[in-house]
């Protein structure tokens, strides 16, 4: 199986890299190569393969805020040229989006099903670009995921490891429920969805998310716990750490159908967790 992907140095592209597996040579076009402000050019890169997964994206949330126009033309546009191509080539295309197309209310995970209400200009950009996808007419899947870490890039892990080595205590926020999310499992589901696609399996819109859900706060104690820190977690409300952007109190997503669809449950974070660890501790 031939995989092209766009994206070369985000945390899902580098997995997607280190963890091919046997049988698949992956192609990364990365912004050297694919410049997502130009969406025709990246759609017409798409050639000799047998799968597309776009693992680029405007990621920057904050910023969005006050450059929407550009974070929509490489969330919404460039994606679904991408998906009009695959659709006239026949070929699977898989997209990775996120739990920011909801609006974050109440305490059950989000089915795939639920309404969505983007809080902001970044979960607004991420949702056109899941409907210019879908609406391209051929084999897509739309895995929405959230709070992706890994041992690169920036990230809650590094972030925490940084903070917590140098201080006494931290403020964390405790009142945001999610499912960490190691970019190393991301990337083994999705070359699984992608072989099944080739094949002749269906896409569509999927969650995959870590488990178990947790708080910001509780996902950074035992980030300080395992990896031998003492700093401390004071738990804060959101509104205490004011951002540009709003984030969603809940993040939880629910991932069985993906499992149903591929055979891939939720991945434990703390095993992930501790996969980082070792690997930056290296």
């Amino acid at each position: 199986m031939k995989v092209l992907v766009f994206g070369q140095t985000g945390q899902v592209a580098r997995e997607l890299a280190r963890r091919c597996p046997d049988g698949v040579t992956a192609r990364f076009f990365g912004r050297a190569q694919a410049d997502l402000i130009q969406p025709a050019a990246c759609a017409a890169m798409i050639d000799d393969c047998d799968v597309v997964i776009n693992a680029a994206a405007w990621t920057a949330v904050d910023k969005a805020e006050t450059e929407e126009a550009a974070a929509l033309v490489v969330n919404g546009d460039t994606p679904t040229a991408m998906a009009r191509a695959c659709a006239a080539k026949g070929l699977p295309f898989l997209h990775i989006s996120t739990d920011y197309v909801f609006d974050g209310t109440g305490d059950r995970p989000f089915g795939t099903d639920h309404p969505v209400a983007p809080l902001g200009a970044y979960g607004r950009t991420k949702l056109a670009g899941e409907r210019g996808v879908l609406a391209a007419g051929g084999n897509a899947l739309i895995m929405r995921t959230s709070w992706v870490v890994s041992a690169h890039g920036a990230n809650f892990v590094k972030t925490m490891l940084r903070l917590g080595a140098d201080r006494e205590s931290l403020n964390v926020v405790a009142d945001q429920i999610g499912g960490p999310t190691p970019a190393a499992a991301i990337a083994d589901a999705l070359y699984v969805a992608a072989r099944a696609m080739v094949g002749g399996a269906q896409g569509g819109v999927h969650h995959f998310a870590g488990a178990p859900d947790t708080s910001w706060a509780d996902f950074a104690r035992v980030i300080m716990a395992r990896a031998g820190l003492a700093c401390a977690v004071n738990d804060i409300p959101s509104s205490a750490y004011p951002t540009p952007a709003k984030r969603p109190q809940n993040s939880r997503l629910d991932c069985s159908g993906f499992e149903r669809a591929y055979g891939v449950a939720r991945p434990d974070w703390r095993a992930g967790l501790d996969q980082i660890l070792q690997e930056l501790q290296g």
